[in-house]
């Protein structure tokens, strides 16, 4: 799910924000975040519309001066510096590429001001660019000659010409096909780990950040909900919001048992389950999170810790996997997705079943007030 580390081949390209906000007339955009990015990092910022990401991007950019707080690149403060002064530059979701300029002159736009550089150097420095992108072959034509996966490459090679030590890109795939955009994702990967500047890729997406990044930040309400690793992210969720957000999840209402240590015993209904807690995590009412990949579903009437009676409410085929939502005894849903590897999957609407949640993939996350539903479907 997660890539490799970083191989940077670049010594610099690292970020500090320290107590970054950012305020529109009085609504708090970006509300008091601290984050360090490492040099040659491919690093996510993921979250709903208004979450925040944005905003903080076009802070690291130069484009919105912060309210409050640092943004360090290498140690130096550019809070306060000129977009243009700063040794990034963005991709956006809108290329913006000049349709009466060829692909080259797209390219070599913003090496214009370059005093330094010679007619021959510049050109170099394109032809390179393009090749980074695989388009060493279309310096000739124009934009609307290109297909939108061709036209995002060009916009990419605009930024990467300039040698910058942090790149930016704001949802760059977002107005492609998903087919076109999953393929790009492993282009825009392996371009990253062969040129080894840091990225800073903004996203709704989850299957985007889960697939590309190194780490990722989940945000919401301009905060930063959790940090990690997709793998830590994603399979340790600190919260409701990040469990649910961050790919699909299975959502139950339990009552913690009293107890230490990292496994605990919670009440599902009239069944006990064991399941990983935080450390300090309270006896009382709680909620739990399993994915749907590690709900188990086997012969009805087969008891055992972490099994639960359960009937076929419905199945979907998606392909690779089905989809198997089950009523609990408690009325609520809990989905499972079984891998279709050998044949189709054999279960029937109204089926009895017994449902295995592992004890080591059920984990406690503090209660949220305003939420009392026993599931949660796909997003």
């Amino acid at each position: 799910m997660a890539r490799d580390e970083p191989t940077s081949h670049h010594t610099g390209g690292s970020i500090s924000i320290v107590g970054l906000r950012k305020e529109f007339e009085g609504v708090t955009a970006v509300d008091g975040i601290d984050l360090d990015i490492k040099p040659g990092e491919f690093f996510t910022l993921l979250g709903p519309s208004g979450c925040g990401k944005t905003t903080t991007l076009r802070m690291l950019a130069g484009f919105e001066q912060p309210t409050d707080g640092k943004i360090l690149l290498d140690g130096v403060d550019v809070a306060q510096t000129p977009a243009h002064k700063r040794p990034v530059n963005t991709v956006f979701q809108s290329y913006a590429l000049f349709p009466h300029l060829d692909v080259e002159r797209n390219v070599a736009y913003g090496l214009r001001w370059r005093k330094d550089l010679d007619k021959s150097t510049r050109a170099s420095r394109v032809a390179k660019a393009l090749d980074l992108v695989q388009l060493g072959g279309y310096g000739k034509r124009r934009p609307h000659q290109l297909s939108g996966g061709q036209q995002q490459r060009v916009a990419l090679a605009r930024a990467l010409v300039l040698e910058p030590a942090v790149l930016l890109l704001d949802e760059p795939l977002g107005a492609l096909d998903a087919k076109l955009r999953h393929s790009l994702r492993a282009e825009l990967t392996g371009l990253q780990r062969e040129i080894g500047i840091t990225f800073v890729f903004v996203t709704h997406d989850q299957e985007e950040a889960l697939e590309m990044s190194n780490r990722l930040v989940v945000m919401d309400g301009g905060r930063i909900m959790q940090l990690g690793t997709p793998e830590e992210v994603y399979r340790e969720p600190h919260t409701e919001f990040v469990a649910d957000f961050l790919g699909v999840a299975n959502l139950l209402d339990v009552e913690c048992e009293p107890g230490g240590g990292l496994t605990r015993s919670v009440r599902f209904g009239e069944f006990v389950l064991e399941a990983q807690a935080p450390s300090g995590h309270e006896a009382g009412p709680g909620r739990a999170v399993i994915r749907p990949e590690c709900v188990e579903l086997v012969e009805a009437g087969l008891t055992g810790a972490n099994r639960l009676p359960g009937m076929i409410d419905r199945t979907v085929f998606l392909g690779s996997t089905t989809q198997v939502m089950v009523r609990l005894p408690q009325g609520g849903l809990v989905q499972s997705l079984i891998t279709n590897a050998a044949g189709s999957c054999s279960f029937t609407i109204g089926q009895p079943v017994t449902v295995c949640l592992p004890s080591d993939a059920l984990r406690v996350l503090a209660a949220s007030p305003e939420h009392h539903v026993a599931y949660a479907e796909t997003a």
